[in-house]
């Protein structure tokens, strides 16, 4: 038998916790299946312990529907038994839970690693289930979609949160979050926090100091280390941990000879799948590529945010309509500074007037944006209306998806495309705090002005639980430093001549850092063109080869996802895998109509009608795949999945969600719904 050895990339202390699956567990932190669906727990005093059950809360309410009508503990949750009937004890699982970071001992990445074990883990036929983290959440950030189902199957869970973390350092007061969620100065968590800003290189000059002093770092914007670059070796750390915690003598390690202990549970009797959804999705397809040891046996994931690198022969057709590249298969870079560009115009279309609820003073704001976009020469038209229009024809002319059109306004609210084109714009060219790319950066901001305050303390802790590391988020803002006469709120702030139009020039800036031309189509020069490089670079780190090895993957995604678009993630994965493995190719991939990227909208009124879960088809995917690998069941082929809408009835109520909304992925698919390759064409029936 092999000794088992703590790895090497493993710093610091390893931490333990022990939940008896009563006051506190593995999936629920002690709040059961019902406790998702009530208010957030209380967190005074802010104990680590407390701090972990808000974040356990959040990231559940944050992904998923937890209304009983749209399924939850009806059709998935942690009250819903394997076999479709309810769980003892609402779901608590009690077993251990380890935490440890990743780094190389200088505290410059503190990528954390967790591993959950239940208490019914097999010995005897042992599977451990790899999970990164979705968006930047923390490590618990995979609990609620990931761990519902392996917990309940007595399955190992390994985790990373992939260098992002939900880690702040306050530059204002110094303070730093610890891998626990606690909030120290930053001179006393040391190497022990998940993020330290570097310090200023220099003095700011003249013109910086006018600034407001008052800045928050984030993990994933400004570490400086274009985390994505290494979210696949995260996860296959992670499992490597895993391995480690599950071999120790207090768990299954056998001792031979003191002070050895020899591994039981072995690469070679245990079953490793990697999963995942959105960015963690895209973090477990990076994995299965890079696992040159064969630690991973299968993949299933649901909606990744993954990057195929550019191939001029790309080609997707839905129905009669089909994309080619350059066209297909853009970064994520490249299109959400487009949707934050344009979407503010969009959303006064005609069409989209019913999903876009604007207040007053947001309906003015996307009336100056479109004007302003007009005078550019960028939108053509002679009223508001047709001016809409041609926003969103020059949104849907990018490939992506029409079905994605009435979800854009309620994420515009939610400032999805400016929190994640202000994010990835620094990661990727490994910028810091001090760079304000395109005059942007990141702060609390007091409730009356929207210029930036202090962040108090109490909103700092809750930060651990209520945050998913993209601003805005967790009481923290976008700020436009470029904002007429002070900086100000990214929404609040106003152009030179005073015009609210949502920050054009910070909009415009970073789109032609992601094309590498202005808006006459001049190419970049000086400053901008060297940031332009900078960020291309850090995108050409993260492409994906397409090739998974000839590995068993599932990839799940919604039709309508506004976040991500198809055509240029899961669409573009799946054929460039095609193109790589041909016919060795085991990569099935099913589209899901009527579903998008955040079911925890589908509780909204509207939203509930229109829209089903695409989580259950995440859980029914795992399904397929580990009766696949446990017993040979062949995996379905790719399809899409028709959905039917749970809509109103005669009382005006929306009707409760059931399986005939949300029929099973087919074994063996009418052909008119499969998705099939021909002649170098990726093509989807309509």
């Amino acid at each position: 038998m092999q000794e088992n050895r703590r790895p090497s990339f493993i710093w610091g202390e390893i931490r333990k916790r022990v939940f008896d699956g009563i006051s506190d567990d593995l999936l629920t932190a002690g709040m059961g299946a019902s406790g998702f669906q009530g208010p957030p727990p209380v967190i005074d005093p802010p104990t680590p312990e407390n701090l972990r059950r808000l974040a356990i809360y959040f990231n559940a309410k944050g992904l998923l529907d937890t209304t009983r009508g749209g399924g939850y503990n009806t059709l998935f949750g942690p009250g819903v038994a394997r076999d479709g009937g309810k769980t003892e004890n609402e779901g608590k699982i009690p077993g251990k839970e380890y935490l440890a970071f990743s780094d190389d001992g200088t505290g410059t990445r503190n990528v954390t690693l967790m591993v959950q074990i239940p208490e019914s883990f097999d010995p005897d036929n042992p599977c451990i289930v790899a999970a990164a983290t979705s968006g930047s959440r923390g490590i618990y950030g995979a609990v609620s979609v990931v761990g519902e189902w392996a917990l309940q199957r007595g399955f190992a869970v390994a985790y990373t949160d992939k260098g992002t973390g939900n880690a702040i350092h306050d530059l204002d007061s110094d303070r730093v979050s610890r891998m626990d969620g606690e909030v120290v100065p930053a001179a006393q968590a040391g190497k022990e926090a998940i993020f330290i800003a570097e310090p200023d290189e220099e003095e700011p000059d003249e013109e910086e100091e006018k600034g407001p002093s008052r800045r928050i770092a984030f993990k994933h914007a400004h570490s400086k280390v274009n985390p994505e670059a290494r979210w696949g070796e995260n996860l296959l750390q992670a499992i490597c941990f895993a391995f480690y915690v599950l071999n120790l003598e207090e768990n299954f390690g056998v001792r031979e000879a003191d002070p050895k202990v020899a591994q039981r549970i072995t690469r070679e009797n245990t079953t490793v799948i990697a999963s995942g959804i959105s960015n963690g999705a895209g973090a477990a397809l990076r994995a299965a590529e890079a696992d040159t040891q064969g630690l991973i046996h299968g993949v299933a994931v649901s909606e990744p945010n993954v990057n195929p690198a550019p191939h001029p022969g790309i080609a997707i057709r839905q129905g009669e309509q089909e994309w080619q590249a350059p066209n297909a298969g853009r970064s994520l870079f490249d299109y959400v500074t487009l949707l934050q560009l344009y979407q503010p115009c969009a959303n006064l279309a005609p069409e989209n007037r019913p999903f876009a609820p604007l207040s007053p003073e947001d309906e003015k704001l996307c009336e100056n944006r479109c004007q302003r976009l007009a005078q550019l020469g960028l939108l053509r038209g002679e009223s508001i209306a047709e001016l809409a229009q041609d926003a969103q024809r020059i949104i849907n002319d990018y490939a992506i998806l029409k079905e994605q059109n009435r979800l854009q306004p309620i994420h515009w609210n939610m400032q999805v495309s400016d929190g994640i084109a202000v994010t990835y714009a620094n990661a990727y060219g490994r910028f810091g705090i001090t760079d304000r790319v395109c005059g942007y950066s990141f702060s609390a901001v007091d409730a009356e002005t929207g210029a930036p305050a202090p962040f108090p303390l109490e909103r700092a802790q809750r930060l651990f639980g209520e945050g998913n590391g993209i601003p805005p988020t967790g009481g923290v803002e976008i700020i436009n430093e470029h904002s007429h006469q002070s900086p100000l709120r990214n929404r609040a702030s106003v152009s030179a001549d005073g015009t609210r139009d949502g920050n054009l020039n910070g909009a415009l800036c970073l789109r032609r850092l992601a094309t590498g031309t202005d808006e006459s189509g001049n190419p970049l020069t000086g400053e901008a063109l060297g940031y332009h490089r900078r960020i291309i670079s850090g995108i050409e780190e993260i492409g994906a080869t397409g090739d998974l090895h000839g590995l068993p993957a599932l990839i799940v995604n919604g039709r309508s996802d506004a976040i991500l678009a198809p055509n240029h993630t899961s669409r573009a994965y799946v054929w460039l895998n095609r193109q790589v493995e041909g016919e060795k190719s085991r990569l099935s991939y099913y589209e899901v109509k009527n579903a998008h990227h955040l079911d925890a909208l589908n509780g909204l009124p509207g939203f509930n009608r229109a829209y089903v879960p695409l989580h259950p088809y995440l859980l029914r995917a795992l399904d397929l795949l580990y009766d696949h690998l446990k017993n040979r069941t062949p995996l379905p082929e790719s399809q899409v999945v028709e959905t039917t809408p749970r809509g109103l009835g005669e009382d005006g109520k929306v009707f409760d969600i059931g399986p005939e909304n949300v029929p099973p992925i087919a074994a063996v698919p009418d052909p008119r719904r499969q998705i099939r390759m021909e002649q170098g064409v990726l093509i989807l029936p309509e």
